[in-house]
């Protein structure tokens, strides 16, 4: 038998994690109830041994929380915190697509929005459709990057405590993106990522020329990067927490010892082993066993 936990985990705009909700869950898997609270009325632990995967655990309480509005998530009970962060930006770290708001300020968006979407469902190559969403900003004053920025980019809840409390525990933290340097270097500045890689539109004259620089970063370089950084810093697979939200993040997410789709796409929660559907970020914090006091919320 192996010794698990399980962490419930409530989204409060909906209402706390109650009692009732425990004890259906314990009574559907028949184990004895006794939740290690990580946060009052939002996250618990219930640690116990079975013969179940993990993945089967997580299904049962999955059903027995349905409609609900709470998370259940299923690990081994040992060594639970990561020493690896790699996240995507858009919908991710990021409430916003940010091709999709660039699109937006110049018109272009109902084209590119329909480009992204086909991207993040994974019924189109991402190379091909960055290229393709790049070109339509051709002639783009580079100085409407900065205004798109301010006015429109807006960080995902839990996303700084996520990044800050790893880092002052002694993760590494990268941000790595299929979307563009100019943005990825700014919110890792303001969130606290050690590292950002993204892809680079390229400008001449103060305007976008409507390609960006080649080699694209995607799906294939997201694995790469995950790789090269563990083999940089001494890691294997399982010491690496991998966030993302589309299919292109399916394989560093894959890869990872806790691959987690984040309010995600069906085909990346399919392939995920970890899938968080109501709560915010903070809750890849719970999963890992921290409680809401050891938070750095600065």
């Amino acid at each position: 038998m192996t010794t698990y936990a399980l962490t419930l985990i409530a989204n409060l705009e909906r209402g706390p994690l109650t009692k009732l909700q425990i004890d259906l869950v314990c009574a559907r898997l028949n184990i004895e109830c006794k939740p290690d609270w990580l946060a009052k009325n939002e996250a618990c632990d219930l640690v116990f041994r079975s013969d179940l995967s993990a993945a089967q655990i997580t299904v049962e309480a999955q059903k027995a929380l349905q409609g609900s509005g709470v998370d259940a998530v299923c690990t081994l009970s040992k060594n639970r915190r990561k020493r690896l962060l790699i996240c995507d930006m858009d919908s991710t770290i990021i409430d916003q697509e940010c091709i999709d708001e660039i699109g937006n300020e110049i018109g272009q968006g109902a084209e590119i929005r329909e480009i992204t979407a086909k991207v993040i469902n994974g019924t189109m190559n991402f190379s091909k459709a960055l290229r393709k969403r790049v070109a339509l900003l051709k002639g783009m004053e580079l100085s409407l990057l900065e205004k798109i920025y301010n006015e429109r980019i807006s960080i995902k809840n839990g996303a700084r405590t996520l990044v800050q409390t790893m880092r002052k525990n002694g993760a590494y933290c990268v941000l790595v993106s299929g979307g563009f340097t100019y943005f990825t270097s700014r919110i890792a500045k303001t969130i606290g990522f050690h590292d950002h890689q993204a892809n680079e539109l390229l400008v001449e004259a103060g305007k976008l020329t409507g390609a960006v620089k080649e080699p694209i970063l995607g799906r294939t370089a997201k694995l790469r990067i995950l790789s090269d950084l563990c083999e940089k810093n001494g890691l294997v697979m399982f010491d690496v927490l991998a966030v993302g939200d589309g299919a292109n993040d399916i394989e560093m997410v894959k890869a990872a010892g806790l691959g987690v789709a984040f309010h995600g796409s069906k085909l990346l929660c399919e392939q995920a082993n970890v899938a968080i559907n109501h709560a915010d970020l903070r809750a890849l914090l719970y999963i890992q066993g921290f409680k809401k006091a050891e938070f750095v919320n600065s």
